[in-house]
């Protein structure tokens, strides 16, 4: 089971839609996941690839500096499975390609700017990630 969280889930929603919107403020940018890590990789179409790198920098370290300044273990838990693991990526890369953007891109900025595509995208991630929870909580991991 998961923990409830109500001020740490706030206070990380506030810093998302804080970076989010400096994002677009200073770089005119949506902060899409799969978009500012796939422009990383070349061709380089613009000159801002120390934005991007620093961006994804900031997702590595942020477990890091919670865990320096609070003392407190950050647990995550990734599958050993491997044919689970890399069908899993392949499905996200798929899908974030396809919907032409990330949960990410359309979730926190795609709804804000109350974009119909964004919407769209958003409710088959919920819908989704309900089904799937259910799956594995009541039918697979029974």
């Amino acid at each position: 089971m998961t923990e409830f969280t109500p001020l740490a889930s706030l206070v990380g929603g506030m810093m998302i839609g804080l970076s989010a919107v400096l994002l677009m403020l200073w770089e005119g940018r949506i902060a899409g996941i799969s978009g500012i890590a796939g422009r990383l990789l070349p061709p380089y179409r613009d000159g801002a690839f120390l934005s991007r790198f620093g961006f994804v920098v900031g997702l590595v370290a942020a477990p890091l500096a919670m865990i320096a300044i609070s003392g407190i273990e950050v647990s995550q838990t990734v599958s050993s499975n491997i044919p689970l693991m890399i069908a899993a990526g392949l499905l996200v890369g798929f899908g974030s390609v396809w919907g032409n953007g990330c949960t990410s891109g359309h979730g926190v900025c795609g709804l804000s700017r109350l974009s119909a595509r964004s919407i769209v995208a958003t409710g088959v991630f919920m819908a989704t990630a309900i089904v799937t929870v259910f799956l594995v909580r009541h039918v697979i991991g029974a």
